[in-house]
């Protein structure tokens, strides 16, 4: 097993554990974050078309669209495929929708044919900061995919930039980065971390599983709260 097969053991809360929402714990915590403002996970408006498809992490690319721009017309979607088949693999897809808010609210950008695409190059995941279409198409392929919702149709778009710096919902994002992401959404850690994170992640899971089955031996109050005492006080 591969250290992002061993990564997609743990949930994405977990992993966010780990990463930076203990930083006075370094026990469990590498504290790569400022835990409230350091922008290293995502928010709510972030939603998780496939949960039955479980947790995937990989390697980020990066793409910005936006509308058409007859003053640039620089890169295509022939750009976006170079970046993914020169990545790490397996790889998460950060798609940065930079569209007027009246448009990008309609706007069902990765459908069912640039999906299969991006999965044949080694994509495992997709998040966007803008709605899709198509979730017929893609729930089969297995794909995780994050989205602010869905739209039927788009009309005309363009890429803009490949592996950039991009915000996705409250997680800014740069390529190389890993992403993990499951049905809570998606946080990120820079990959240098990756075997810090899952010693940590193992670590944390046997102390919780621990504390858990304790928990469920007693309805004492005092003894819950003696058990519990140091994770959030």
């Amino acid at each position: 097993m591969d250290t992002i097969q061993r990564l997609e053991q743990f949930d994405t809360p977990s992993i966010t554990n780990v990463v930076a929402t203990y930083p006075k714990n370094p026990e469990f915590c590498l504290g790569l974050y400022h835990p409230w403002e350091g922008r290293w996970y995502t928010d709510e408006t972030l939603r998780c078309m496939f949960p039955e498809h479980g947790r995937r992490a990989g390697y980020v690319v990066t793409c910005v669209y936006g509308m058409p721009d007859a003053g640039f017309g620089r890169l295509g979607l022939g750009d976006v495929f170079q970046a993914i088949a020169a990545a790490p693999k397996p790889v998460i897809l950060a798609v940065k929708q930079d569209f007027p808010p009246h448009i990008k609210a309609k706007n069902g950008l990765v459908g069912g044919n640039m999906m299969t695409a991006f999965t044949s190059l080694g994509v495992v995941g997709v998040l966007s900061d803008g709605p899709s279409r198509d979730l017929d198409e893609i729930r089969p392929m297995g794909v995780q995919y994050l989205l602010t919702g869905v739209s039927a149709g788009h009309g005309p778009f363009e890429v803009q930039a490949v592996n950039v710096p991009v915000d996705i919902c409250g997680m800014d994002v740069a390529p190389g980065e890993i992403v993990h992401m499951d049905e809570n959404g998606a946080v990120k850690f820079p990959a240098e971390h990756l075997d810090a994170v899952l010693e940590r992640a193992a670590h944390l899971q046997a102390v919780e599983a621990k504390r858990q089955a304790l928990m469920r031996q007693t309805n004492d109050p005092a003894e819950l709260a003696r058990i519990m005492k140091g994770q959030y006080d």
